[in-house]
């Protein structure tokens, strides 16, 4: 039986719930397209369903921020998801910030241990540092998702490195989602 994963591309192309912008990049386009690659990525491999929080670059989920955040975990809730990841761009005061980071739950959850396997392959496909995962029970994508849960913070948008490698190389980030999920699925080595 195929293991079901759901993709969330965080945040929405426009109110409600855009998400960060940065050096001339939008995050929301940004987690569109490595949301979208790394479906392509894991619809090809048998051992995988995949679905998508946005199926199109303009498509708009709820009303308000609170609708938005209910609509991504209770498609993944009705479907039956084995994971739940939630893809989003980091932003900071302190241009600097640069690398990926991700959060779960808890560290006993199961979404912590398939986030630093996401962590390690993201470092080693694009180059930037692992930042580490880190618990954070309040956010809701993570409270309210039946099943195991991450949130990645691919990179820092407010980085001019890290947004201009985002937009412009969203495979690389995508292969590594793609390599973290199977090596966490024990169908790949290191």
């Amino acid at each position: 039986m195929a293991i079901k994963i759901f993709i969330d591309q965080g945040h929405n192309p426009r109110n409600p719930n855009a998400g960060a912008e940065g050096n001339g990049y939008y995050e929301q386009d940004i987690t569109y397209e490595v949301g979208k690659r790394t479906e392509e990525l894991l619809s090809a491999n048998p051992n995988f369903e995949v679905l998508l929080s946005r199926n199109t670059p303009d498509e708009i989920l709820g009303t308000s921020v609170a609708t938005s955040l209910r609509a991504r975990t209770d498609a993944a809730n009705r479907w039956g998801a084995d994971f739940f990841i939630s893809l989003h761009a980091n932003a900071s005061v302190v241009e600097s910030a640069s690398g990926s980071e991700g959060f779960a739950y808890s560290r006993a959850s199961k979404g912590w241990p398939l986030g630093e396997d996401i962590l390690f392959w993201l470092e080693r496909t694009t180059g930037l540092p692992n930042r580490g995962m880190n618990v954070r029970p309040g956010l809701w994508v993570l409270r309210k998702s039946a099943m195991p849960a991450v949130l990645i913070e691919l990179g820092f948008i407010t980085n001019p490195s890290d947004a201009a490698l985002m937009a412009s190389d969203p495979g690389s980030f995508a292969v590594g989602v793609y390599n973290g999920i199977l090596q966490y699925c024990g169908f790949l080595e290191e």
